[in-house]
């Protein structure tokens, strides 16, 4: 066992003794050492309740033969993160949450782990690290918040509030119904109900094959949850009696999954700069190419919030992620060589249950033939850009109208909230890219408030930033390479067209190429917005979007 080096033999003398002062016994250091790592805090309500998690696994595990020991790393919630500073520290943090596992599963030398995240960066944060320690590992995430309910009984969710802020200000909601949803649309503990970024993260955890079927889904809040973290405690000691390590899960055939259940629900267009980044570190970097070559044959087959009124509580009701994993398996969109944490891919397949044709849709009735996500190319995106094409109106599919140009998020938001967005346009946030921002800000603010405002279908919004899981409609993110780096999206000027064809794949500036080699000439690098601390380090380390902003 990995654990022998701090437990075994008269050398370890002092170990075992410093061991026995955690109270632990001469039995349970005979066994497998199992690091329990929970990322549970009391500012974010994904992770609130994990403590319960965390003991759950632990019960597993000693019935399974183990020896539980919990540790713990940070969490940054996105919704609190959103519009301001903060935000710049989240992407960010995905780093440091990797580095932070990496650091106490190596230096204490444990035999396997049952990783508890919840909520965006967390959970990639954890699946690169479970890359790089390449040990016996199964995730098990906090699970989803219930959904609010509106007074007519629709569904309400974070979302509704960053709309509500909009409507608020284009005159078109009061602010006491903006405080009636303040008070209800998070109801609940768990990561954010619709199929935002915690949430589609926590599915493809599934799809990759290293958690069990119905992480995704299960809410957090049910006892099913309880007993799904115990089963999770269990299964990794069945991984460390038969020696399967995290690479042998997550590979190039567990990738493959991954992305074809991204595409197939549509999930936050995060999902592309993490599986991306995950990929780097699971040694099989999967690039803009393969996203697209998958998207052009996976048909979108579900839509939950922000793409349609639905919430994970409501897929979970008709076999969770399971329904949409056997409907693209039976039709052969699935590598069935990937091996899962709970066996083969074909035997979960073949155990899935057929979708119930609202919800999951069949392959046959797709709500479109091409995957919820798409990679856009064109002069002003040269390497890659980014939409969630699955939550954008048929009128904006294709749109062309005049910049409106802004160098910072909060620029943008003045701009739009003073009501100086004008309809056609195509607003453009620029200098929030991966190095430039630094951290690459999610953009959930400006993207609701136009929708809020009722300009949803008239208006484009491109950045080298991204975008919040929740954003929907014509919002064109990880424009790469970013304008900190001289890419075209710096010589954008006010008043030029730009040509956005989602069915064609295109993001063109109407400029002409001798004009766009004269602003370059022009143009100066911007001075590092951070000289000291964290996001220094990270502006000078991290790699572009189209790579997935990752430490090589």
């Amino acid at each position: 066992m990995r654990s022998d080096a701090i437990k075994k033999g008269l050398a370890r003398a002092p170990h075992r003794s410093l061991l026995k002062a955690d109270g632990f016994t001469d039995e349970e250091l005979a066994r497998p050492l199992i690091a329990v790592v929970s990322s549970r805090n009391e500012i974010i309500p994904g992770h609130l309740h994990l403590q319960t998690i965390a003991d759950a696994v632990s019960a597993g595990i000693r019935m399974a033969g183990g020896t539980p020991a919990q540790v713990n790393t940070i969490g940054i919630c996105d919704g609190i993160a959103m519009n301001h500073e903060g935000m710049r520290y989240s992407l960010a943090s995905r780093e440091v949450i990797a580095d932070s596992v990496e650091c106490v599963v190596q230096g204490h030398r444990f035999d396997g782990m049952v990783l508890i995240p919840s909520c965006d960066k967390v959970v990639p944060g954890m699946l690169i690290a479970a890359c790089r320690l390449n040990i016996p590992t199964v995730v098990v995430t906090g699970g989803p918040m219930l959904a609010g309910r509106d007074q007519d009984g629709s569904e309400t969710d974070l979302n509704t509030l960053f709309d509500a802020v909009g409507a608020v200000t284009a005159g078109t909601m009061s602010e006491d119904k903006c405080k009636w949803y303040e008070d209800s649309a998070c109801p609940t503990c768990g990561s954010c109900s619709g199929m935002f970024t915690a949430n589609s993260i926590g599915c493809l955890c599934e799809a990759l094959g290293i958690a069990l079927p119905g992480n995704g889904t299960i809410p957090a809040v049910y006892s099913e949850r309880v007993r799904l973290a115990k089963h999770a405690g269990m299964k990794v000691m069945d991984l460390v009696a038969n020696n399967i390590c995290a690479l042998d899960i997550i590979n190039e055939h567990a990738l493959h999954n991954g992305m074809a259940l991204d595409m197939a629900f549509g999930g936050s267009t995060n999902t592309m700069l993490h599986l991306t980044a995950i990929s780097h570190a699971a040694g099989c970097p999967v690039s803009m190419d393969d996203w697209d070559a998958i998207c052009q044959h996976t048909p979108n087959i579900t839509r939950i919030a922000p793409a349609g009124p639905l919430h994970i509580e409501d897929l979970n009701a008709q076999g969770g992620v399971a329904a949409v994993i056997g409907e693209l398996g039976r039709a052969g969109l699935l590598d069935e060589a990937a091996l899962t944490c709970h066996g083969t891919m074909r035997e979960w397949i073949d155990a899935c249950p057929t979708p119930d044709g609202e919800v999951v849709h069949t392959i046959e009735n797709a709500y479109s033939a091409q995957g919820g996500l798409r990679v856009l190319r064109g002069n002003l995106a040269p390497h890659a850009c980014v939409v969630k094409q699955s939550a954008v109106s048929a009128a904006m599919r294709q749109h062309a109208g005049p910049a409106q140009v802004f160098d910072s998020e909060e620029a943008a938001c003045e701009a739009i909230f003073a009501g100086k967005i004008v309809p056609g346009a195509v607003v453009v946030i620029r200098y929030e890219g991966p190095s430039g921002g630094p951290g690459m800000r999610e953009m959930l603010t400006p993207t609701s408030a136009i929708f809020g405002m009722g300009l949803a279908d008239s208006v484009a919004l491109i950045t080298d930033g991204r975008f919040s899981g929740a954003t929907k409609g014509p919002c064109i993110g990880h424009v790469s390479p970013e304008a900190a780096a001289g890419g075209p999206i710096a010589f954008v000027h006010d008043g030029d067209v730009i040509r956005i064809d989602l069915d064609a794949g295109t993001i063109e500036l109407d400029v002409p190429a001798d004009e766009l080699a004269r602003r370059r000439a022009a143009w100066q690098a911007p001075k590092p917005k951070y000289t000291t601390g964290v996001l220094a380090r990270y502006a000078k380390l991290v790699s572009s979007a189209d790579k997935g902003a990752y430490f090589g």
